[in-house]
């Protein structure tokens, strides 16, 4: 199994930056990339941003390109999201994943609240 524990969410003014934290632990070995997902109530989960372990790749969903960057630390197993230039729209709990074939795990999601 894996785990993962999100942190760093938080309410901020429009134009503020938060950065999100995930880490993993238990069976970790084998999986090949980490991202973020969001979710607002009543709407579908969306995709935010994602990075693979062979390369680095990186991909961003367009209404965030330019203001949130992912990154990693191997060693600690953990993906950060620095986001900045925050709007209200970004308003969502934001949930990690990890994938490891063939299932994607899931954090418990952290909160992000941006007011106008």
């Amino acid at each position: 199994q894996v785990q993962l524990v999100e942190s760093g969410g938080g309410l901020v003014q429009a134009g503020g930056s938060l950065r999100l934290s995930c880490a993993a632990s238990g069976r970790t070995d084998r999986s090949y990339g980490m991202g973020w997902f969001r979710q607002v109530v009543g709407k579908e989960r969306e995709f935010v941003a994602g990075i693979v372990w062979n390369g680095g790749t990186t991909t961003y969903r367009d209404s965030v390109k330019g203001r949130f960057t992912i990154s990693r630390d191997n060693g600690k197993n953990t993906v950060y999201l620095q986001m900045n230039s925050l709007k209200p729209e970004d308003t969502a709990v934001y949930y990690c994943y990890l994938d490891r074939a063939p299932t994607r795990y899931w954090g418990p999601g952290t909160q992000v609240i941006v007011s106008s």
